[in-house]
């Protein structure tokens, strides 16, 4: 076997682009435009550019995802034949064409069929699609997308690792909800998925790469004792049917376990997260192995302390040999700070994103290997300083709000019981939305010309209020009973808020992908949080105003606020959760007095930041949940608090649901057929409750009857006095033709099982 070790890398590649190159093709091809360039052709360009630019920053080993235009489990589920049948033919595996037409039909569904369920990526914001395997699953090699553009031995092609794949995946049956394989299954399972593997990774080695990586981050979560034997046993065929070298990647939390694992294992290499590990980083470690250490944090943006990341390279350079790498993919993280020139100059020098981060691995790798440049030195002592500038800057310390936050009792965290509240005057059954409504051309260009100072702000804002307006009468039209203002005025749910709390800094360019074409600019919370000035209350009145009927005020919640951000790193969470829980306890006071008697405050990231051990997972379930109710528990018993989660594996949190307390929470559950409700009636579950019955991540218009199969089932499982109907999600990125028709469905959907329940 070669004895080929490389010096510098990152984990993984972003595919979106760094001016969203790949979204624009997709959203246009999705569209039938034949006009531009494939967007087969666009990820091409892309990660051609991207290698040259790991090669001119010095890194010597090029991870390789092949044509990903999607996700990369769905990649996965193309490439080992196992795509739902509901969306193949004999044909699809024929073409690249006709697989990715099949990949897009699974990720968004058909006017016949839903899509696969999509759920978030271990404790991140990013988006993969479930994989679906059937009682009698056959396993089969397809490596077309992953062997595509592959240029050379430094190419390291990256696929999910088969461990994680099936942790990941669902066993689906019909008539029954799609659930996670048992630790038996999954042991059953693993032989026969490693011999697909085993033809994968064949294909891959004989484009002349020395190196193939494994990413199997499932390894960062409790492992079942006896899956130990099925990891090993899998990994030692597949080493031992290939030359090339193999290197498993973990991530997201401390390696050490995993470690100690796969040096069972004849795989030559192991990537391990030190931005997340202890102090003592992966003490099992032998020396025996290619450590590939992630010193550089692969999800934030914060510029990196190169002089403590050297001291723990060199340290470990002692045990065995070691490469410098990022701590997980940089799809986490915006590609390049340069464009971000409205950055205030010292929160800038800060900051790092994607290409900082390559210059940052390659700088650490030269120090290492003693052939340092002067400009290595440099960001060395660039860095250091930047350390000292953040621990002392005054734009960070509010005194004030730590004295508040310091001032909070459990009596701020509590309401009255729930069955001790009044309950609205509503019919059985209430209908409402989750808040957005389509932002449309019209609105996207008001806002682009209130950028490029084309309009006013008071034209602007004319032209918000008509859309308010206009979404509150197609509401009425539709007959929903507790509306929304439809959201038009703010471009996302978080960095909305944080355009208007003290402690924020929004980017203009820092996209990153959440899934398929979709991005997100997360905003950047460097200090401590307050809030200025009422943020909300305004487009509440607007509303309420255009309508007898009650109007939702609409918030995002403290833990989401952080998941969504890149928070600063130099306090614990749970303190910062408290600083914008309070900020938001003042807007909800303010809607309140303003009239709001419904007031949602979404959640949809609380699951997300769970941490992956079950040993950890209670401490910050205290923290996260406490600091919801610190920012909602200051109201009457009379005025509701609704909250919205959403892909979060509801089955598991109940109980958190229950400690949140809110008086309603909407959830998606159409994607996983319904099958939270079952775990709801075994809970007992007493509070209300929004079962998602329409998809919005998936361009199709469910049916009446397909919404009212739905609503039957949730009433034979929750006590209807509890139950409200709602879409899964927001509506923002859907068009007002399928919205206008989906909902109309919806209600008449709601009106029949209403009347089933009245009579």
């Amino acid at each position: 076997m070669t004895t080929y070790n490389f010096r510098a890398t990152v984990a993984s590649p972003p595919r979106i682009g760094p001016n969203r190159e790949l979204k624009h093709a997709l959203e246009s091809h999705w569209a039938g435009n034949t006009s531009g360039p494939t967007p087969w052709a666009v990820a091409r360009e892309l990660n051609a550019a991207y290698a040259e630019q790991l090669r001119a920053a010095g890194l010597d080993s090029v991870p390789w995802l092949g044509i990903s235009l999607y996700d990369q489990m769905l990649d996965m589920t193309a490439a080992l034949g196992v795509l739902p049948a509901r969306f193949t033919t004999p044909d699809t595996y024929a073409s690249v064409e006709q697989l990715l037409a099949a990949c897009f039909a699974t990720a968004r569904g058909t006017a016949e069929h839903p899509a696969a369920a999509m759920t978030k990526w271990f404790d991140t914001n990013y988006h993969y699609i479930v994989p679906e395997l059937e009682s009698e699953v056959s396993f089969s090699a397809h490596p077309e997308l992953l062997l595509d553009g592959i240029a050379g031995p430094e190419f390291r092609p990256v696929l999910i690792g088969p461990y994680t794949f099936l942790r990941l995946a669902r066993r689906v049956a019909e008539g029954q909800a799609p659930r996670p394989l048992t630790p038996a299954e999954l042991s059953d399972l693993l032989p026969s998925l490693t011999q697909a593997y085993v033809e994968l990774i064949g294909a891959l080695a004989a484009t002349g790469v020395r190196w193939i990586q494994l990413d199997e981050p499932a390894l960062m979560l409790d492992v079942p004792i006896e899956h130990n034997d099925a990891i090993i046993a899998a990994y030692e065929t597949l080493a031992g049917a290939t030359e090339v070298r193999l290197l498993v990647a973990t991530y997201f939390g401390d390696g050490n376990s995993a470690v100690e694992l796969l040096q069972r294992t004849p795989v030559a290499g192991i990537a391990v997260d030190l931005v997340t590990s202890a102090a003592d980083p992966v003490p099992a470690w032998d020396g025996t192995k290619l450590l590939v250490a992630g010193v550089i944090d692969g999800r934030n943006v914060w510029r990196t302390d190169l002089r403590r990341a050297k001291e723990q390279l060199e340290a470990l350079q002692q045990r065995g040999p070691i490469a410098v790498s990022t701590s997980c993919s940089l799809l986490h993280v915006p590609y390049s700070l340069e464009p971000e020139t409205a950055l205030d100059a010292e929160l800038r020098r800060w900051l790092a994103f994607g290409a900082s981060k390559i210059d940052e691995v390659g700088t650490l790798a030269r120090l290492l290997g003693g052939t340092a440049r002067p400009e290595d030195q440099a960001l060395v002592e660039l860095s250091a300083r930047v350390w000292e500038e953040r621990r002392t800057s005054p734009r960070i310390h509010n005194e004030q709000v730590r004295d508040r936050v310091r001032g909070v009792t459990e009596a701020d965290r509590r309401r009255t019981p729930f069955d001790q509240r009044p309950r609205p005057e509503l019919p059985v059954l209430p209908t409402t939305t989750i808040g957005s409504f389509p932002q449309t051309k019209e609105i996207r260009s008001a806002r682009a010309r209130l950028r490029q100072g084309v309009i006013s702000a008071a034209e602007y804002d004319s032209q918000m209020v008509a859309e308010v307006r206009a979404v509150i009468r197609a509401q009425e039209e539709l007959g929903l009973d507790v509306l929304v203002h439809g959201e038009p005025e703010r471009n996302d749910m978080v960095q909305y808020f944080s355009e208007q709390l003290d402690g924020y800094a929004a980017t203009d360019y820092g996209w990153v992908q959440s899934y398929g074409s979709r991005c997100v600019r997360p905003p950047i919370l460097y200090g401590d949080v307050s809030r200025p000035a009422p943020m909300t209350v305004r487009w509440f009145e607007v509303a309420q105003r255009a309508t007898e009927k009650p109007v939702k005020g609409m918030l995002t919640g403290p833990v989401t606020m952080l998941a969504w951000s890149f928070v600063r790193d130099d306090q614990p969470l749970s303190e910062t959760a408290d600083q914008v829980a309070l900020a938001l306890r003042d807007e909800v006071a303010d809607l309140e007095a303003a009239g709001a008697r419904f007031i949602q405050v979404d959640e949809p990231a609380i699951r997300e930041l769970l941490p992956l051990r079950v040993a950890d997972q209670p401490a910050y379930l205290a923290w996260a949940t406490g600091a919801f109710r610190l920012a909602t528990s200051g109201v009457a018993d009379s005025t509701q608090i609704h909250t919205h989660m959403c892909y979060s594996q509801f089955a598991e949190l109940i109980d958190t649901i229950l400690d949140l307390d809110a008086d309603v929470t909407s959830i998606e559950s159409s994607r996983a057929g319904m099958g939270v409700l079952q775990a709801l009636a075994q809970h007992n579950f007493h509070l209300g409750i929004g079962p998602g019955i329409w998809d919005i991540h998936s361009p199709r218009v469910p049916s009446e009857a397909e919404i009212e199969h739905l609503l039957t089932q949730a009433v034979r499982h929750v006590d209807p006095a509890l139950l409200w109907v709602n879409p899964d999600c927001g509506l923002k990125t859907r068009g007002w033709a399928e919205t206008t028709a989906s909902l109309q469905n919806l209600v008449a959907a709601a009106h029949e099982v209403r009347a089933t329940i009245t009579a």
